[in-house]
């Protein structure tokens, strides 16, 4: 079998995990990790950053159990490599535009983008702070990022190499002849796929009349530990303030991505908001959906779990999974695959009859009653997911995985 090589661009919290992903998962011969920097004192702080993990423990326990050892060695300075768990891992530093990089060199034909910073596909490869485009140049063939693409010119679209994916919801929308640009999206938005495809596929677009969404989600590096002057022209005062101290209002651009995977969402009214908690994982998003039914159908919270219950089934891979279980944040913490977990017993709903007043609708003589009353339900529904590893870095994983057939 002919070598496969993955690129890692960061080694932040997605970087990192994703690391420990494909370290486990065994699907790629050798793996480059570019710092763009030069970090600590030695190669052997950097080992042992990507060994310890204070949300997940240590990287031997994670993939043997708690009797396991360690599972890096081999650690080399002049060559910047090392083993890990057989895996021949090379550490580069010396840049961090894309486009000086270098893949080429180390065989890697698949980059995984994690940084944060290059999420603008329609900006040129040589641009002066860097472009996601400038992985191509620098001898990768495809590139995933690890986020949702952020257009600075908002006249521009996404170009027509560029497409945003997230497994189990659109993957079929991938064409490995046309697409070299693909975002997984962001952790949120690949749960929030997963809570309203069944809900789609099952109901159709035309019986939702809006949906809105809030996710209590824990920390990100983003933020702050402690309260710090603003930035220069900064328009949000809460970023500033402690992670560890504040409930702090946010935004989320999950209601505008979700639309680029399932794009029945054009058409219904959605909100989405976002509450950072000071945990280090484990978010959950709050669902409330407004139904409508012509034909005057009660749309209870049985269904709505038999709706999820069944979709889980029929998702052999576990992206979904439904639970009774009363859970709370801390067991979601590295609960390996599915990208939502349903909490079936806190699944609610509630029904009204709308009155219609046809009268006023339709010219004098029309209407042969003059009133119409129509059941509208509103569902609220909760979805678990593990914002870092457990959820959102497995779902980039196979998306890694699946893309790769196409380029080795």
């Amino acid at each position: 079998m002919a070598e496969s090589v993955l690129g890692i661009n960061g080694l932040g919290r997605i970087g990192k995990l994703t690391l420990w992903h494909h370290v486990g998962r065994k699907h790629f011969s050798k793996i480059v990790v570019n710092l763009g920097r030069k970090v600590g004192n030695s190669l052997k702080d950097v080992a042992f950053y990507i060994e310890h993990d204070s949300t997940y423990g240590r990287l031997h326990n994670y993939l043997y159990g708690y009797k396991a050892k360690t599972v890096i060695e081999k650690i080399d300075e002049t060559n910047s490599t090392m083993i890990i768990d057989g895996i021949p891992v090379k550490i580069l530093t010396e840049n961090r535009n894309p486009k000086d990089i270098g893949w080429e060199k180390y065989g890697a034909k698949l980059v995984v983008d994690t940084t944060g910073k290059f999420l603008d596909p329609t900006l040129p490869s040589d641009s002066k702070e860097g472009s996601v485009r400038g992985h191509l140049d620098s001898g990768a063939y495809k590139v995933l990022v690890s986020a949702p693409f952020k257009i600075k010119d908002k006249t521009k679209d996404i170009p027509d190499d560029a497409i945003t994916v997230i497994m189990g919801i659109n993957e079929e929308m991938y064409d490995n002849k046309k697409h070299l640009i693909i975002s997984g999206a962001s952790c949120t938005t690949t749960c929030l796929a997963h809570m309203m495809k069944p809900l789609l596929d099952y109901f159709g677009a035309e019986k939702i009349l809006s949906v809105s969404m809030a996710t209590v989600h824990a920390v990100t590096a983003s933020q702050q530990v402690l309260d710090r002057v603003p930035k220069t022209d900064a328009k949000d005062l809460r970023k500033i303030r402690s992670a560890m101290n504040n409930i702090i209002l946010t935004s989320t651009g999950a209601a505008k991505t979700l639309a680029l995977v399932l794009p029945e969402m054009k058409n219904i009214g959605f909100i989405a908001q976002s509450v950072r908690v000071p945990v280090v994982t484990g978010s959950l998003i709050i669902l409330v959906v407004a139904f409508r039914d012509e034909e005057g159908n009660i749309i209870t919270g049985d269904l709505i779990n038999k709706i999820y219950m069944e979709a889980a089934e029929r998702e052999t891979r576990g992206y979904l999974l439904f639970t009774d279980d009363q859970k709370v944040s801390t067991d979601i913490i590295g609960f390996f695959g599915p990208a939502a977990i349903i909490e079936g017993s806190e699944t609610h709903t509630r029904t009204a009859l709308i009155t219609l007043d046809i009268s006023k609708m339709c010219s004098k003589g029309v209407p042969s009653v003059d009133k119409l009353q129509i059941p509208v339900t509103q569902a609220v529904i909760y979805g678990w997911y593990d914002n870092e590893l457990g959820s959102y870095t497995n779902m980039l994983g196979d998306l890694t995985v699946k893309i790769s057939g196409d380029v080795y």
